[in-house]
């Protein structure tokens, strides 16, 4: 078990898949804060997948590591927070990037960090913007994707709708 998994706590009906050595994978992390909105970064315009598109915390799960512990690792990278639990899993999904690097499998978390969440370290190379989204939000994640890419709309979503202290 590595440092982060003992760190990390994770609740005990969330699946945690375990990546077969010829499959890609990805994790994502939506993050809410104290007014129950959810963080989302525009990625650059010159990346290769989903430019100057809204995104969740996440990336690509490297050659022997666990999803749990690429988690950890893109919530810190990205954000300059630290993963503390994973409420719950939001879903899988098989999807094909425009990048040629063929079929991903990606598991998308609702989990809670630690860290000022006023002021995330970016990673401005790869982010142009970050913001919180709440209900009336929602629409602008849907910004530069083609119909049908709303995965990150809705995960986010998914999560703000499934909070129970929060009332549409």
């Amino acid at each position: 078990m590595s440092d982060d998994q003992q760190r990390v706590a994770v609740e005990a009906d969330v699946e945690i898949p375990v990546p077969a050595d010829s499959e890609l994978w990805a994790v994502g992390a939506v993050i809410l804060n104290q007014d129950g909105k959810a963080f989302a970064q525009r990625r650059s315009p010159h990346r290769r997948l989903f430019p100057d598109c809204w995104d969740i915390v996440g990336g690509h799960v490297e050659p022997g590591e666990s999803l749990l512990d690429a988690l950890a690792r893109e919530v810190d990278e990205e954000t300059g927070w630290h993963l503390r639990r994973v409420q719950r899993l939001l879903g899988i999904t098989t999807w094909t990037g425009d990048d040629g690097d063929g079929t991903r499998h990606e598991a998308d978390y609702l989990v809670e960090v630690d860290g000022d969440l006023d002021h995330p370290v970016m990673e401005w190379s790869k982010h142009t913007a970050y913001d919180w989204f709440g209900p009336d939000d929602l629409p602008r994640l849907k910004e530069n994707r083609a119909p049908g890419e709303y995965l990150i709309h809705d995960l986010i979503t998914k999560a703000l709708q499934d909070r129970p202290d929060t009332a549409w």
